[in-house]
C-alpha cells in the first residue's frame, strides 16, 4: 500500500521526532554520585533575551539552597559584560534575575553554588 502525498510528510516528521536521541530531552539536575548519600540539587532556570535586556527566572524544587548568579556576555567589544549579584534560592522559591547590555547580547548563563 502506498502512502498518499499528504500523509508522507507527516509520517516522516513523526519518525524523526520518535528517533530523537535521549540527550535532546530536558533533564533534572542530578548529581553524579549514586546511592542514598546523593541528593538532588539545583534550581531550574529559564532565560529570556529581548533586545539588550535579559530576564531569568530560577525555581528551586529541592531542599538545599542554591545560590544562583546571572552572567551576561555582550556582543560589542566595547560593551561591558556583567556578572550579577548572587541570589540565594531557598526550597520551593522562585527568584527573578535581570541585566542588560547597551546593545546586543551574545550569551547568557546562570551559575549555581550549593549553600551550606
Amino acid at each position: 500500500m502506498r502512502l498518499s502525498r499528504s500523509l508522507a510528510p507527516v509520517t516522516l516528521a513523526l519518525a524523526l521526532v520518535v528517533s530523537l536521541p535521549c540527550d535532546a530531552e530536558s533533564h533534572a539536575r542530578v548529581p553524579s554520585g549514586h546511592g542514598p548519600a546523593a541528593q538532588l540539587f539545583g534550581a531550574a532556570c529559564r532565560t529570556t533575551v529581548r533586545g539588550s535586556h535579559v530576564v531569568a527566572y530560577c525555581h528551586n524544587p529541592y531542599v538545599d539552597t542554591d545560590r544562583v548568579r546571572l552572567h551576561i556576555e555582550c556582543a560589542q567589544w566595547w560593551d561591558i559584560d556583567t556578572d550579577g549579584s548572587p541570589v540565594d534560592t531557598g526550597p520551593a522559591m522562585t527568584v527573578r534575575l535581570s541585566g542588560r547590555c547597551w546593545q546586543d547580547v551574545r550569551a547568557v548563563w546562570i551559575s549555581h553554588q550549593k549553600v551550606g
